[in-house]
């Protein structure tokens, strides 16, 4: 079955989102932002994780973290473009550790097609979202 259901939010035309980042709690809320605007939404915790699971799914849309466990972004983003060069991405980081936020100008060097910085406000979010996806 997959990570997303028509019945619990959106409905059968809702477009599918897949958010790899490795807090908790950060996929929690952005979860929360995206099924509000009527999207349907998948989650992994890292970015070996999130790429088997585009694989599985073909979601519409992957926003990813840079800086992760297991995989990190860049990473992830690379493979993704390896994949498929239509894949649709959004990077999103807060710099990690290293405190390095220039990290996104290479996500969207590598495919990105936006780059949040963390923390970023809910409006941006779904701007973002809704201009990647073609719907504004």
């Amino acid at each position: 079955m997959a990570p997303w259901c028509a019945e619990e939010v959106g409905g059968l035309g809702a477009k599918r989102i897949l958010v790899i980042d490795d807090e908790d709690l950060m996929r929690q809320v952005i979860r929360e932002m995206l099924e509000t605007e009527g999207y349907l939404v998948a989650t992994a915790a890292n970015g070996k994780e999130g790429l088997e699971l585009y694989r599985r799914e073909l979601p519409d849309l992957i926003i990813t973290d840079i800086f992760m466990p297991e995989m990190e972004g860049l990473e992830t983003i690379r493979a993704l473009q390896q994949d498929s060069s239509k894949v649709k991405i959004i990077a999103i980081s807060g710099g990690g550790d290293r405190g390095m936020t220039s990290f996104l100008s290479y996500a969207k060097r590598f495919g990105a097609l936006r780059a949040l910085e963390k923390p970023f406000l809910r409006e941006d979010l779904i701007k973002s979202v809704r201009e990647v996806l073609g719907e504004e």
